[in-house]
């Protein structure tokens, strides 16, 4: 007695994701088939209509509608495999981890193939338990203490600012960039040619160094910029005013470095003179 199929029922939120799944171009081949069998048996179609028109055999089209039906989208998706059993219990995979987070005696850090060495494994076996635990001990990342016993303070009001800023306020962050050198070729470039990249000579001259002066508009990304001969507290100065004529309208918060010239007597009487902007200075942070 043949099988009766069973009746498929989509609402239009799974309909939307199986034409998602046949539409997109990401989905593995084999469940956007699936997917145009369901749809095609919540039209209504028979078991053999599908199997013709989509060109494969009816038992398969009966094998993912019945799997649909019970389970749902999930149905549709291929089962885990067993694969092969782990060579190495957990109790190796933690003495790696363990031995790798510990100082090696004779080294600065370890690589594979020393930690390999040490641990009496094939170097291919440790990577993959390395990777697997998301462990990188080629890999060194600096930090650094602020000595600046107002930093929480200063913390707390720069990302204020940021992420929540005053209403009818602008927020910029200011910067300075010195010593830019401004360098010259020595010969014209060679433009672009048919099997040759464009070239210019190495040899330069020097015509001294330039500074940036620049304050970015949070909200917006605008710029606007100064590129002086030095950094002094005459071209902070003239740089700010042209920030208040950038900005005539409204309040000013200015995120700053925490140099001289942003916090000097004369800083201090240009405030004074421009009451609508504030200089909000970042945590004192070690050289270097």
């Amino acid at each position: 007695m043949p099988r009766v199929a069973l009746p498929v029922d989509i609402d239009s939120e799974t309909r939307s994701t199986l034409n998602q799944f046949i539409r997109s171009s990401s989905t593995p081949q084999s469940l956007a088939l699936r997917s145009r069998i369901v749809l095609a048996a919540a039209d209504g179609s028979s078991n053999q209509q599908i199997a013709a028109e989509l060109k494969i055999p009816a038992i398969t089209v009966g094998k993912w509608r019945r799997s649909f039906a019970l389970e749902g989208i999930e149905g549709l998706r291929d089962a885990a495999r067993s694969g092969r059993p782990p060579k190495h219990d957990a109790s190796v995979r933690q003495r790696v981890q363990t031995r790798v987070c510990q100082q090696p005696e004779a080294q600065s850090r370890w690589s594979v193939r020393t930690l390999a060495s040490e641990l009496g494994l094939p170097s291919s076996t440790v990577h993959a338990m390395l990777v697997a635990a998301k462990l990188q001990p080629h890999r060194i990342r600096t930090f650094t203490f602020s000595p600046d016993p107002e930093f929480e303070a200063k913390l707390l009001d720069i990302v204020g600012l940021y992420l929540n800023p005053p209403e009818n306020a602008l927020v910029l962050c200011v910067d300075e960039k010195p010593s830019i050198q401004a360098l010259d070729r020595t010969q014209p470039l060679l433009p672009l040619r048919a099997k040759k990249p464009r070239a210019w000579t190495n040899e330069y001259v020097r015509h001294g160094t330039q500074t940036l002066l620049a304050a970015l508009e949070i909200a917006t990304g605008k710029v606007v910029a100064h590129v002086r001969d030095r950094r002094t507290t005459v071209d902070f100065l003239s740089f700010m005013n042209d920030v208040v004529k950038s900005y005539p309208s409204g309040e000013l918060h200015v995120v700053l470095d925490n140099l001289n010239i942003h916090k000097n007597q004369a800083a201090r009487d240009w405030l004074l003179r421009h009451p609508a902007c504030t200089f909000t200075t970042r945590p004192r942070m070690p050289p270097g």
